[in-house]
């Protein structure tokens, strides 16, 4: 929010200079982000109107002007390309000391005297503006000073404004709080109501229900609309940010910025009328101001024209005026409307059409629903004064039952004496409340408060209790350190924390990433891992507007960015949530792992030849992680339409018996691949974080004092029989006296027909009570023969 101190302190006379006033607005919470002065030092600047331009004798580009300062006429040498006869502009006279130390002294350019300078806005310190000199209106009064036409010195002050803070958007509600906070009062704002003197008017039909409980509006005849904008409301409209138009769209913009309520001035001559105020039917389009051609839904409100088949879309209720009602230069007939927009109504819809409008970042917020009927009395009684014309009545469609009233909200003294730390005195409780606007009414353990309907942010105890501390000052709130203890938790021995996994892939070369938890749902459809997507209400932007539901696409996503930098070789991992959709309740939340890898297996050197990175290079990686946690790890062929057919696997947790699918490793599938725009192998995994990380808890047992048997068997089986089936089916039949399983050989070739392949392996046996017997021994490979050789028609390799 942007504004002129002056016009501040028109609502709240107040002492305080102006860095006393900017440092009392970040105290209480109005943070100051800028403060620009405007028109400093402007002594021996004078409104003055050349007489007569003449081309310099000697130079092609300058003037040679007279010009009448009100006390006589001066000789000015004067370069400006809009330097002309019967332009009034400001005139520096010698003596003068413009902004920057630029003192003005008579001189000779190119041989011809010159008696001062006409001045550009830069050079005066209230604009940047440089192209040419500052023109002021014909009816300025030549002679006057140039401080106190344009009511300088002023500054620009910019804050920045929290979202409960709607009611500050506007000077009339910065007023408030510097009342409160500089012990001073709002001045009253005294508008009277214009006396209809027509009975011309536009009927309005509310068709909205919540979403519009109140429509205000007037017809006003017969007007000038040529008129120019009076000086004061535009330089106040140009130093709180905004660039006057014409005369009827800078009232509505004055009102707004000064009383916070957003306004709108329809041709009248282009209405039939009833104008209506419904939801918009898919579909539907219409023109807006700025040029817009936009297609709307069911989502946004719609002000209409005409009733039946002749119906048409004249606006976007609470974001912008459309382009064939608008108020131009050749208007005669205007129809004034304000009107109140619950927030839940506009918050997104500009944001739906990629538009930014003052008003709907007003309205998304919250505007006073008692603010319309004001504002169009007080936008009449401007234009009846500048540009004259002749008002109907103000008209006023309204559903009492849907509109906002502001409730009571109990304040005790011990709370607020035990939240603060501090004891308020009841006085100066009662002085902060009733400057801020609000009601207060005594009671025995405190007071009973109602705030103003501009204030929708409170509507509890606490709210209060925080305008008295941010008034009263938080640096008057006593520093005090929390007592007690602090219960100390040991970190859980059945699991492995995050930070000993984050360290354990950093070691291994990776580097950690960490993404927005909500992506562009095209991301998730390339994947397509879309199903289950939880969408946002309100996204930030419309290409991060669904929850992800897996980590790969946002990681993926910025190692393609670091490939197309020049990075040939990335390593990256990520620890996050991820989220799916639950109809009966809250969506779910799951933590994982992800890790994703290109180009080499090992940064560039000279002692190891370049090799890129495989699936067993990751498959490494991930045993490690699953080795901190003592978990024995499984891998079977994947499915999963983002993976490499034939290079990818589903990764299991194997417990005893006990198998948990945990998530899926491998190489990406070459087509999405391409429509990443990658040009080399990724290989990545991703994996459920708790039952990767669960451990058992370690028990001490005493070695067995028997020594152990080693047996090796060579099986051929089938090429594609797994290992992990073959394990399983060992461990099984061999029972507990099977220490250790060890695959040691892999062969296919001479020997060992096409489609098979031989594995060899050591069978570690051993008991803890006694030493086994070749009888024992011979008794457990037999069993483990015939069970290979049964379940997955393997025979004995000799």
């Amino acid at each position: 929010m942007k504004f002129s101190e002056n016009w501040l302190r028109q609502h709240v006379p107040t002492t305080a200079t102006r860095e006393q006033l900017a440092a009392t607005l970040t105290a209480i919470g109005l943070e100051v982000e800028e403060v620009v002065a405007l028109g400093e030092s402007l002594d021996g600047v004078v409104v003055a109107r050349i007489v007569s331009a003449e081309k310099h004798p000697e130079a092609d580009r300058l003037q040679v002007c007279q010009v009448d300062t009100g006390h006589g006429t001066v000789q000015i040498v004067c370069g400006a390309p809009n330097a002309r006869a019967g332009l009034i502009a400001p005139l520096a006279t010698v003596g003068a000391s413009l902004p920057g130390g630029l003192a003005i002294k008579a001189a000779k350019l190119r041989g011809v005297e010159s008696f001062g300078m006409l001045c550009s806005a830069k050079e005066l310190g209230v604009d940047p503006d440089a192209s040419g000199l500052l023109e002021l209106p014909s009816d300025a009064p030549v002679g006057a000073p140039l401080a106190q036409y344009l009511a300088l010195p002023d500054a620009s002050i910019e804050i920045k404004l929290t979202p409960n803070r709607a009611d500050c958007f506007s000077v009339r509600g910065i007023a408030y709080d510097v009342a409160a906070a500089t012990s001073s009062a709002v001045s009253p704002l005294e508008i009277s109501p214009v006396q209809a003197a027509i009975a011309a008017s536009v009927q309005v039909e509310l068709d909205a229900g919540a979403d519009v409980p109140r429509y205000c509006g007037r017809v006003i005849e017969g007007l000038d609309a040529t008129t120019p904008t009076p000086v004061w409301m535009a330089e106040r409209l140009r130093r709180s940010g905004v660039r006057p138009v014409s005369l009827l769209v800078d009232v509505t913009q004055y009102v707004m910025l000064e009383i916070g309520q957003p306004m709108h001035a329809f041709d009248r001559d282009t209405l039939q009328g009833p104008v209506g105020v419904r939801h918009a039917r898919a579909g539907e389009t219409t023109q807006l101001l700025n040029g817009q051609t936009v297609s709307l839904d069911e989502s946004f409100l719609a002000i209409t024209d005409g009733s039946g088949d002749a119906q048409r879309v004249i606006a976007l209720g609470g974001i912008m005026g459309g382009f064939d009602s608008r108020v131009t230069d050749a208007t005669r007939n205007v129809f004034l409307e304000a009107a109140h927009f619950a927030p839940a109504a506009i918050i997104g819809r500009g944001r739906k059409l990629g538009l930014h409008t003052d008003a709907g970042h007003r309205f998304e917020r919250g505007v006073d629903p008692e603010l319309p009927r004001i504002a169009i009395e007080y936008a009449t009684r401007l234009i009846l004064d500048i540009a004259g014309g002749t008002p109907g009545p103000l008209s006023e469609s309204a559903l009492p039952e849907h509109l906002p009233h502001p409730q009571p909200v109990r304040l005790r003294r011990a709370r607020l004496a035990r939240v603060l730390g501090l004891t308020v005195a009841d006085s100066e409780v009662e002085r902060i409340l009733g400057a801020l606007g609000l009601t207060v009414e005594a009671s025995d353990d405190g007071w009973r408060v109602t705030p103003p309907s501009r204030r929708f942010d409170i509507a509890i105890e606490e709210d209060l209790i925080e305008e008295i501390a941010r008034i009263h000052g938080y640096d008057r709130i006593p520093t005090t350190l929390p007592a007690g203890s602090a219960r100390l938790v040991a970190p859980s021995e059945t699991r492995v924390d995050a930070a000993t996994v984050r360290r354990q892939l950093a070691a291994r070369d990776y580097l950690e990433a960490v993404n927005y938890a909500f992506v562009d749902a095209a991301w998730l459809e390339l994947w397509q891992a879309g199903e289950g997507a939880v969408p946002l209400a309100n996204p930030l932007s419309a290409e991060l507007g669904v929850m992800r539901t897996l980590l790969l696409p946002g990681l993926v996503a910025a190692l393609a960015r670091n490939a197309s930098r020049q990075q040939s070789r990335v390593r990256l991992f990520e620890l996050g949530n991820v989220f799916r959709a639950n109809p009966a309740a809250s969506p779910l939340e799951t933590q994982r792992i992800a890790a994703a890898v290109c180009g080499d297996v090992q940064a560039e050197q000279w002692g190891a030849s370049a090799r890129p990175a495989g699936f067993h290079d990751l498959r490494g990686d991930l045993d490690s992680l699953a080795a901190a946690a003592g978990a024995r790890l499984e891998y079977r062929p994947s499915q999963q339409p983002w993976a490499h057919p034939g290079r990818s696997a589903d990764v299991y947790r194997v417990d005893g018996g006990t198998q948990r699918r945990l998530g899926w490793i491998g190489q990406l599938h070459p087509r999405l691949l391409k429509a990443l725009d990658l040009d080399q192998d990724v290989v990545a995994f991703e994996l459920d974080l708790a039952p990767l990380v669960e451990r058992a808890i370690p028990r001490a047992a005493a070695l067995s004092k028997y020594p152990s048997v080693r047996r090796d068997r060579a099986f051929i089986v089938a090429e594609s029989v797994a290992w992990s089936a073959i394990q399983a089916t060992v461990q099984a039949a061999a029972g507990p006296s099977l220490r250790e399983l060890v695959l040691f050989d892999r062969y296919q070739g001479k020997g060992v027909e096409t489609g098979f392949k031989s594995l060899a392996m050591g069978l570690i046996l051993q008991d803890e009570s006694r030493t086994l017997t070749d009888r024992d021994v011979d008794a457990v490979v037999a069993e483990v023969t015939a069970a290979v050789e049964r379940e997955h028609g393997a025979r004995l390799r000799t």
